[in-house]
C-alpha cells in the first residue's frame, strides 16, 4: 500500500501511495516505519490517489513506546500498519487492571479500549473542556464509575470529592455503597434533603484568609480588620481566666479613644453609652461604681452634662478606665478547644471595628462596614446552616471525617451538591473547602500519604483571575495547582469556558480532555496547550459527536480520540427533549 518517502517536511513525511486509491477509512491510523534498532510510528494525516502524508509522533525501542522522534526514519524505509500489540503500546493496555483505567473506545480502531494509567491521570491536575451537550457529564460519570467498579481491585485508599454544581451526580454512584470496602457519601447545603448530609465547617476553622474569602474582602486595608477580630472572638468566647481582663482592657481602650477624640460631650456621651450597651463585663458597665471623696457615682451618672454644655466628671471617668489597660491583643494566643458561631463572629467584628476607629471616623465607618453588611446578610439567610456547627472537632479529624459514612466505613467518593447556593455563595465554599483539604496534605508527617482530588464541576465560576492575590496574596486554586502535587492534593477542573477559567491554573494542568467547543476564543485556548497535534485533529473538536472527546497530556503517549460509553446511571445532566415534553 505504501512506497518511499519522497519529502520530509518538519515532522510530517510525503510517501507514495502504491495503491493508487485513497483509503479514507484508514485515516487517523497509525504506521511503523521499522528499522533493525527501532520503530518510528506515524498517524496518517491525510491521503489520495497519488500520496499519503503521515505525521511523526513516536518511536518505539525495545518493546517501549516514546512520544516524540529523535531520528527520522531512512528515505527508503516504507510504512506499515500498526499491529495490535504495537497498538496497545501506543494507546494502552486493553483490560482495565490497578495501574490502568479504561476511558472507552477509539473511534478510529473498531472496539479497540483507549485507556491511561491511573497514576498519570489522578496523580497530576487536569481539565476537562466542552460546551453544553458534549458529553462532559457523562464522561465524568463514566469515568468514575469504570475506576471503582471495571476492576476487581478497588482503589479503598482513594480520597475523591466532586463540588457538583447542579446536583446531577446525586444518584450516579449509589451502586459504590453496595461493595465491600467501597463508599459513596453525599453532603448537602439543603437542609431538608433528608437522604443527603448537611455540610457543616466550624467557623472556628476560619482565618484570617477565609475571612477574607468569606467576605469577599476586595482591600487589603481591611485585613488587620479581621486579624483583630479573630482575637477579640477568642476573647469573647474563650473560658479562659484571664479572659475578664483581657475584655476590661479592651473595652477601656475603647472608650478612651472615644473620650480623647475631641468631640462635643454629647457625642461623646451618647457613644460611650452605645458602646457599654453592648460591650461590658460585671466591672465596667454604666452601673460601675466611680468612687470619689465624699460620695460614689456609677459611670452613667459622671457622663451627665452641664447647663454650659461640659462633663465636668471627665477626669473621673478617664482615670477610672486607665486602670484597666494592663493587656494588649498582641499578647494573646489562641488556643485550640474553642467554639463560636456567626452571631460570635459578628459580635467581635463589631468591636474590632470601633476599636479601630471606624466610630469616630465616617470615612473609616464606611470603608470597614461593609465587612459588618456581608457578614450579616449570611447570618440573616439560610447559607448559616453550613456553619451551624456547636462541638470541637480538630481539622484533620474533620477532614478524615468527611470521607466516612454515618457508620464510620470509609468513603472513597464524596458528592457535595451546591446547586441549593448562589454562584457566590458556591466559589466561597469551594474556595475554603479546597483551602482547608489542601492545609490538611501539606502538615501530613509523611508527605502524600493521604491523596485528595478535588474535581470542580463549572470550574470557571469559581476558579477565576480574582482579586485574592492582591488581598491575601495568592489564589488558593493557583497555588494548589503549583504546589499541591507534591503533596497529594490534585484538581481537575469541568469547565464548558477553558478562557473564563485562571490562567495560572489552566497552564498547570498536565492532562486534557477536550470534548466539543465552538467558541474561538475556547478554542484558541485548547490550541494553544495542545502540543504535537495537528492542525486537521484539532479542527476535529467543531464537530465531535457528543460522548466523544480528544484527549491529550502527560498520561496519553499520544492525542487520541476517544468515544466513551454512557454511564449506568446516568448523571441527571441530559439535554431536555421538547418534543416529549410538547406534545
Amino acid at each position: 500500500m505504501f512506497g518511499k518517502i519522497i519529502k520530509v517536511e518538519s515532522n510530517i513525511l510525503t510517501v507514495v501511495n502504491e495503491s493508487r486509491t485513497a483509503h479514507s477509512e484508514i485515516i487517523g491510523y497509525h504506521v511503523i516505519f521499522e528499522t533493525t534498532e527501532r520503530k518510528v510510528v506515524g498517524e496518517i494525516l491525510e491521503m489520495d490517489t497519488e500520496i499519503v502524508k503521515i505525521l511523526l509522533v513516536g518511536e518505539i525501542i525495545l518493546g517501549v513506546f516514546s512520544p516524540g522522534v529523535v531520528k527520522k526514519p531512512n528515505s527508503d524505509c516504507i510504512p506499515r500498519i500498526v499491529n495490535t500489540d504495537e497498538l496497545e503500546l501506543i494507546i494502552g493496555k486493553r483490560t482495565s487492571t490497578r495501574e490502568y483505567l479504561i476511558l472507552g473506545n477509539s473511534p478510529i480502531y473498531t472496539n479497540f479500549p483507549v485507556s491511561v494509567k491511573i497514576n498519570n491521570l489522578f496523580a497530576t491536575h487536569s481539565a476537562i473542556i466542552g460546551n453544553t451537550g458534549s458529553g462532559k457529564s457523562c464522561g465524568v460519570a463514566r469515568m468514575l464509575q469504570n475506576l471503582f467498579l471495571s476492576n476487581q481491585e478497588k482503589p479503598i485508599n482513594s480520597h475523591i470529592i466532586l463540588f457538583d454544581a447542579y446536583g446531577e451526580y446525586v444518584r450516579t454512584f449509589e451502586e459504590l455503597n453496595t461493595i465491600p470496602n467501597l463508599g459513596f457519601k453525599k453532603y448537602t447545603t439543603l437542609i431538608q434533603n433528608t437522604d443527603e448530609e448537611l455540610l457543616n465547617l466550624p467557623v472556628n476553622f476560619l482565618g484570617v484568609d477565609d475571612l477574607a474569602i468569606l467576605l469577599s474582602v476586595t482591600d487589603a486595608d481591611l485585613i488587620p480588620v479581621l486579624e483583630k477580630t479573630l482575637k477579640l472572638v477568642y476573647v469573647f468566647t474563650s473560658t479562659d481566666p484571664n479572659v475578664k481582663e483581657y475584655k476590661n482592657d479592651i473595652i477601656a481602650k475603647c472608650l478612651l479613644d472615644i473620650l480623647r477624640s475631641g468631640k462635643t460631650s454629647s457625642v461623646i456621651r451618647d457613644q460611650i453609652i452605645a458602646v457599654l450597651s453592648h460591650y461590658n463585663t460585671e466591672n465596667l458597665n454604666l452601673e460601675s461604681i466611680i468612687e470619689q471623696p465624699g460620695y460614689n457615682r456609677t459611670l452613667k451618672q459622671c457622663l451627665l452634662i452641664d447647663e454650659q454644655g461640659k462633663m465636668n466628671a471627665i477626669l473621673l471617668v478617664t482615670e477610672f478606665l486607665q486602670k484597666f489597660e494592663r493587656v494588649t491583643l498582641d499578647s494573646i494566643e489562641r488556643k485550640e478547644g474553642v467554639v463560636y458561631s456567626l452571631n460570635d463572629l459578628y459580635y467581635a467584628l463589631e468591636f474590632a471595628l470601633i476599636s479601630e476607629g471606624t466610630i469616630n471616623s465616617s470615612v473609616a465607618y464606611s470603608k470597614n462596614n461593609i465587612l459588618k453588611s456581608r457578614l450579616q446578610t449570611i447570618i440573616n439567610s439560610d447559607y448559616k446552616d453550613v456553619f451551624a456547627v456547636k462541638e470541637y472537632m480538630p481539622k484533620e479529624v474533620y477532614v478524615e471525617k468527611l470521607f466516612k459514612r454515618i457508620d464510620g466505613t470509609p468513603a472513597q467518593l464524596i458528592n457535595i451538591n451546591l446547586s441549593h447556593v448562589d454562584d457566590r455563595f458556591a466559589k466561597i465554599l469551594t474556595k475554603l473547602y479546597s483551602k482547608l483539604l489542601f492545609t490538611y496534605t501539606t502538615k501530613l508527617k509523611n508527605r502524600g500519604s493521604y491523596s485528595i482530588n478535588i474535581i470542580l464541576e463549572e470550574a470557571h465560576r469559581y476558579v477565576q483571575n480574582d482579586t485574592d492575590i492582591d488581598v491575601i496574596g495568592y489564589n488558593i486554586f493557583d497555588r494548589i495547582t503549583k504546589e499541591g502535587r507534591k503533596y497529594g492534593t490534585l484538581m481537575t477542573f469541568i469547565t464548558q469556558r477553558p478562557s473564563e477559567l485562571s490562567s495560572t491554573a489552566l497552564s498547570q494542568c498536565a492532562n486534557f480532555i477536550v470534548f466539543r467547543i465552538y467558541h474561538p476564543k475556547d478554542f484558541e485556548i485548547v490550541k494553544n496547550i495542545s502540543t504535537n497535534i495537528s492542525e486537521e485533529s484539532l479542527e476535529k473538536l467543531k464537530t465531535l459527536n457528543p460522548g466523544t472527546a480528544f484527549v491529550f497530556g502527560s498520561g496519553f503517549k499520544v492525542p487520541l480520540l476517544v468515544r466513551l460509553d454512557l454511564p449506568t446511571p446516568m448523571p441527571e445532566s441530559t439535554s431536555l427533549s421538547v418534543d416529549k415534553l410538547w406534545y
